[in-house]
């Protein structure tokens, strides 16, 4: 892809682009995003060149989320909750969480 149409497609302005290339330095977190999202990549991938795959990869200690996704509106919403919410929305996510893998663990050992 050229700049002009890495230009065109995330709306960055071409000047942009090359100031990064010619000065060697890196676009804002929100750019990064929106490259991500144009690239379809995602920020690990983009920044390391390394993406977890399977169960093979190392467990994330971070994740960068966009706001727009279901999982970044339920961040949103919890971090609009006071801290006694906050508490009871992770218990119900680790209740939720836990039923599902027993559920998964049910259903691997009735194929067994």
């Amino acid at each position: 892809m050229s700049q002009k149409q890495f230009s065109e497609k995330t709306g960055i302005p071409q000047s942009t682009i090359s100031d990064w290339r010619k000065k060697k330095t890196n676009p804002t977190a929100e750019k990064i995003m929106v490259i991500c999202k144009v690239l379809d990549v995602t920020p690990e991938w983009l920044l390391s060149g390394i993406e977890p795959q399977g169960k093979r990869g190392n467990p994330r200690k971070w994740f960068a989320i966009d706001a727009e996704t279901d999982a970044g509106r339920l961040i949103v919403n919890y971090n609009s909750l006071d801290t006694g919410m906050q508490a009871r929305l992770l218990g119900y996510a680790e209740a939720l969480g836990a039923l599902n893998q027993k559920g998964l663990q049910e259903q691997n050992g009735a194929q067994d």
